[in-house]
């Protein structure tokens, strides 16, 4: 089996591969030289005082605005998310964020129409994706939203430009998306409690999910679309 289809796509898999390594060396240095604070659950709990209610106001906040402007992965959020308030308030945070986000998206689109989304979208992915919620129906939708890694966030831009209301689309982004945060803020919880070896393992799944599903969104795009019309609901 041929794993690149171009040099093109060798050179950004090399190049995603040394940015993985890095990030895991970086984050090993981090953890090594920071473990004491890290896994000292009063002094971490003393800093979050400072900030009283408005600590997960700032991350649901955080995480919504990288839904709508996506200069951040939504992981790195729930990841930390989990480390400073635990894997079910942290889950919830992430969650309500990434909810609030969508909504906001969708809603921008349904006002402004494809003008605004195409100011807001690069046009490659429009290209790719123009017209794909409209075929694959919700079934398809969320088949595609659970997979990290592939444009979630230009499609919640994107969906609001078709005949779907907010509420099912809601359900759907709140269904898909919640295995891959689970796991991220999980691991954010692991990460806190010290327990660096099943924390970095679960990071590496999402990682590893996330790639794939990045370098092969043509091929689960067109995947859904042949799918999708055979299923009997």
């Amino acid at each position: 089996m041929k794993l690149f289809s171009s040099r093109a796509d060798r050179r950004r898999g090399i190049a995603a591969a040394v940015g993985v390594a890095v990030l895991a060396v970086g984050l090993y240095v981090l953890v090594s030289r920071y473990a004491g604070f890290l896994t000292n659950a009063e002094a971490l709990r003393t800093w979050l005082d400072q900030f009283g209610i408005f600590a997960p106001i700032v991350f649901i906040g955080l995480q919504a605005l990288q839904v709508i402007v996506a200069p951040i992965p939504g992981q790195v959020v729930a990841l930390v998310a989990g480390f400073l308030f635990g894997p079910l308030a942290g889950t919830v945070y992430s969650l309500t964020g990434v909810l609030i986000g969508s909504a906001v998206a969708f809603s921008l689109s349904k006002r402004y129409g494809r003008t605004f989304v195409e100011r807001v979208i690069h046009e490659d992915v429009i290209a790719r994706f123009d017209g794909f919620v409209d075929t694959v129906g919700v079934p398809g939708l969320f088949a595609f939203v659970i997979i990290p890694g592939l444009p979630d966030d230009a499609i919640c831009f994107l969906s609001g430009l078709t005949k779907w209301s907010l509420p099912t689309f809601m359900a759907v982004i709140a269904v898909g998306r919640l295995p891959a945060y689970v796991l991220t803020v999980y691991a954010g919880g692991q990460l806190a409690s010290g327990r660096f070896l099943s924390a970095m393992a679960l990071v590496a799944l999402v990682v590893a999910a996330s790639a794939v599903g990045y370098y092969k969104q043509e091929a689960v795009r067109d995947l859904v679309e042949r799918v999708e019309p055979r299923l009997p609901f």
